[in-house]
């Protein structure tokens, strides 16, 4: 099952970089409800199975990934490796604090880990600050995570 969700989690994550490197900014609310909502709540799964630098590991491997089958993505790579280890640093520090069960602490990490990500991501991709992108994005991705828990959890 770990390495099924390693697999998972890297082809998301590549999908939606391509994706956007392809389509354009416009693309990231429908990429943020599918990709970066499963990535969030493979996240939290993955960050009870395996350590802290083998995610960052996982993230770069991915990027890297990216780049490898579209190197027009360059940058795309480049902010998504950035945005999703300090989404990740967010979501660990969220994750680690809240008490309960798994789904209940996955969903309040989701929403820090989207909060970063969503603000950090077109920054660095694109080099401007977009609200509508921004705000879109984050509800994109805590509903993905949400609808994403619900399945993940059926799965622990």
């Amino acid at each position: 099952m770990l390495i099924a969700a390693i697999v998972v989690y890297a082809i998301a994550m590549t999908l939606a970089n391509l994706s956007i490197a392809t389509f354009g900014v416009w693309v990231s609310p429908i990429n943020a409800f599918l990709f970066i909502g499963l990535d969030l709540a493979l996240r939290d799964w993955l960050q009870m199975q395996i350590k802290a630098w083998q995610m960052a590991v996982l993230i770069a491997v991915s990027g890297g990934l990216t780049y490898a089958l579209n190197q027009d993505a360059g940058m795309i790579a480049v902010a998504s490796a950035a945005s999703f280890t300090l989404a990740a640093l967010a979501d660990w520090a969220v994750f680690s604090k809240v008490n309960g069960s798994w789904f209940k602490r996955a969903n309040a990490s989701n929403v820090a880990g989207a909060a970063v990500d969503s603000v950090a991501f077109p920054i660095i991709a694109f080099g401007v600050l977009m609200p509508e992108i921004i705000v879109l994005q984050f509800v994109a991705k805590v509903a993905g995570g949400y609808v994403w828990s619900i399945l993940l959890g059926k799965l622990k």
